[in-house]
């Protein structure tokens, strides 16, 4: 399995398309899932429980582990739990800074406008789990829930013979309200449908693994979702000033989350090109999960490219809209003015993606498959939702009746019309 390089103005239709057409791979699952839903839809508990013993091969008997979240903060490592508590006071910090305020404004002309903010009541979050730990997952979805001030954050995360008491002690530092034992689609149909343990919710949020995705999609419409993602992406701009072993790290971090993760270095210049190319061979050596590193790295969304120039290399970028974005270039923000289209950016050579995905604050639940293009990652606006207002006066009316009244008529909407009018005829 080796590292492709490659150059932009060389690609090919077919390598182009695996480069901009990415997709999170559930269709191969999705006949499964959608009998998956409908059973706990039906069901319930007795089909979550059926689907976890056949799935996650333990038997669950009470699924809420609240309690078991509370127990696993107090009885953690004091070095673990500062970790956390670090990590959850960025995150909040900077979620805190998103909040809306509800806003009014009077105008000459007799309007009166605004808008207002309010949470969602109930939201459910998706922390992957079973026998690994994540808990940065666990912070990043529930923290911005609470901070949004959403009255009840119900949490699933997947059973195993001993979860993580590092996810579990995360999952209560965040806020969670109600934690529940089970993962997969099945634990995305509960929280959408509700079952005789978990409350039902109104919105799901949170990454998984491609049944978690297909389940997603499937409950879309009879509940909202944040977004549909897919494996792990990177793409690293880097000129001749960039450190190569810098930027091989980059993409070496992303890659060993699944060997279906896309990872790209960019640059135009060809001695950092097969710099990067050597430092990229030279870690995946050094790292533990070499093999999964290597088959994301050899995947046809993957490799080290040269551009002709910067310019052919942001247009390369905004065509990808990555999920993380790393610059480093000795222009960073000349060259980040030009792309519009990326989840998450990080700047200079001392800004790793892995800063994002624990402790900097930023949230790391992002866009993939190309989403960055017309959806950020999660955000306090993910968990509210808006409503306008207005009053007019009189004479504000007035100054608007003609426009109300043509426009009424000219769509055949006599009513529209006659309830504008009539406020006029004091007869």
């Amino acid at each position: 399995m080796s590292i492709q390089e490659r150059e932009v103005s060389e690609l090919g239709p077919d390598e182009r398309v695996a480069f901009f057409e990415r997709d999170a791979g559930v269709e191969s699952v999705r006949s499964d899932v959608r009998d998956i839903v409908e059973r706990v839809r039906e069901e319930g508990d007795v089909a979550v429980r059926e689907f976890t013993e056949q799935f996650d091969d333990v038997s669950v008997g009470n699924l809420e582990i609240t309690d078991q979240c509370e127990r696993a903060y107090d009885d953690l490592d004091d070095e673990l739990l500062e970790a956390i508590d670090t990590a959850a006071a960025n995150v909040r910090e900077f979620h805190e800074a998103q909040l809306p305020e509800d806003w009014r404004e009077s105008f000459d002309d007799g309007r009166e406008l605004g808008r207002r903010f309010r949470p969602i009541d109930r939201v459910g979050v998706y922390v992957p789990g079973g026998s690994a730990a994540y808990p940065s997952s666990a912070i990043m979805g529930i923290v911005p829930a609470v901070v949004a001030g959403v009255d009840h954050v119900s949490v699933v995360t997947p059973p195993a013979e001993q979860i993580s008491p590092v996810t579990l002690a995360a999952i209560h530092a965040a806020g969670a309200d109600a934690v529940y034992s089970v993962g997969g689609a099945q634990g995305i149909a509960a929280l959408a449908y509700g079952t005789e343990s978990v409350t039902r919710v109104q919105k799901i949020v949170g990454p998984g693994n491609r049944w978690v995705t297909a389940a997603k999609a499937e409950v879309r419409g009879d509940v909202a979702i944040d977004f549909l993602a897919g494996p792990s992406e990177v793409v690293v701009i880097a000129d001749d000033t960039a450190e190569p072993q810098f930027v091989a790290s980059e993409l070496i971090a992303q890659a060993e989350h699944d060997a279906n993760a896309s990872v790209v270095a960019i640059t135009d210049d060809e001695t950092t090109a097969e710099a990067i190319t050597e430092a990229l061979e030279r870690q995946a050596d050094e790292r533990e999960r070499e093999e999964t590193i290597r088959s994301a790295l050899s995947n046809d969304a993957s490799g080290v490219l040269l551009a002709r120039s910067m310019s052919e290399a942001i247009l390369f970028t905004e065509e990808y809209a990555p999920e993380h974005l790393s610059i480093i270039a000795d222009d960073d923000e000349e060259l980040l003015k030009r792309i519009d289209s990326a989840g998450s950016v990080f700047l200079g050579p001392h800004t790793p993606v892995a800063a994002g995905d624990y402790a900097s604050g930023t949230n790391h639940v992002l866009p993939t498959n190309g989403g960055a293009r017309v959806t950020g990652g999660l955000s306090v606006e993910t968990f509210v939702r808006s409503t306008t207002v207005q009053r007019l006066s009189e004479t504000g009316l007035e100054n608007l009746e003609k426009t109300i009244t043509t426009l009424a008529t000219a769509e055949g909407l006599e009513g529209h019309a006659e309830s504008v009018r009539m406020r006029f005829d004091h007869e």
